[in-house]
């Protein structure tokens, strides 16, 4: 059975797609790369390089496959109404407005599912809530704002009615939500983060990073809270010792800012 080079893909997506693979977990990630280098029909990753470099679909394939993009409208939605609480309790009667990142948003369903929450309890927002990922063609998938029926399962029949169209096969978020936010690349392992934020949702992302890399991520995102702000995580991604990233915890799976 032939050995990948797995340290000259690497480098490889590195310097071509700005990517650093070294900050994911090795065994399912290179799981991951030979499952679908297979399905190009390469048996090296020198000629499944090749191959990324001449075809754009293969290209956009491989991102979107590495980057796992799996999404849905209020996931774990007993998680979500607890967050939905803690943003009118702890955050709302601190703040008169709220600044948003929903990191590695993916398809867009969790930014859109914020917007829905902002629009239902009267939030003020500073500025349109912005949502990042490092996939282009998933964000240019995102602002378009199309959803299958699976993707909006935890939607209640009443908010499907008030803030999507259907047409097609696909629910299509209605402009009022879509114009609350703003998509944007930014790469959680080597990006700058901006600052002063009183959200953070990264959900369902850190999971697959080492521990190291997970690490320097939640110091970062700490840093770009203000006291106080609130960081949500996903069902998979219990922070054990929020202290040292200057976190507490006050629910599942939501940690608070604290000096």
């Amino acid at each position: 059975m032939t050995t990948l080079n797995f340290e000259f893909f690497y480098e490889w997506v590195l310097s071509n797609y700005k990517i650093n693979l070294n900050a994911y977990k090795e065994k399912q990630l290179q799981r991951r790369i030979g499952t679908i280098m297979k399905q190009s029909g390469a048996t090296t990753l020198e000629e499944y390089a090749t191959i990324l470099s001449v075809d754009e679909t293969l290209k956009k394939q491989f991102l979107d496959y590495i980057t796992i993009n799996v999404t849905e409208f209020f996931r774990n939605k007993d998680l979500f109404d607890n967050f939905e609480l803690m943003i009118n309790t702890h955050l709302s009667t601190k703040f008169d407005s709220l600044k948003i990142w929903s990191a590695a948003c993916s398809l867009g369903a969790e930014p859109y599912s914020l917007a829905m929450i902002v629009k239902k309890n009267n939030i003020k927002l500073q500025q349109k809530i912005l949502a990042t990922d490092i996939d282009l063609t998933i964000l240019d998938r995102a602002k378009k704002g199309y959803f299958r029926e699976n993707e909006i399962k935890n939607v209640s029949l009443v908010d499907k009615n008030t803030y999507f169209d259907f047409k097609d096969g696909y629910y299509t978020i209605q402009n009022d939500i879509k114009n609350k936010v703003q998509f944007k690349q930014h790469d959680l392992v080597q990006g700058r983060y901006e600052q002063n934020f009183h959200v953070i949702v990264c959900r369902n992302v850190t999971i697959y990073f080492k521990n190291d890399v997970k690490d320097e991520i939640y110091l970062k995102m700490a840093d770009s809270l203000v006291t106080g702000g609130l960081l949500f995580t996903g069902a998979t991604e219990t922070i054990y010792q929020p202290e040292k990233y200057g976190f507490k915890k006050i629910a599942s799976f939501i940690y608070e800012k604290v000096e």
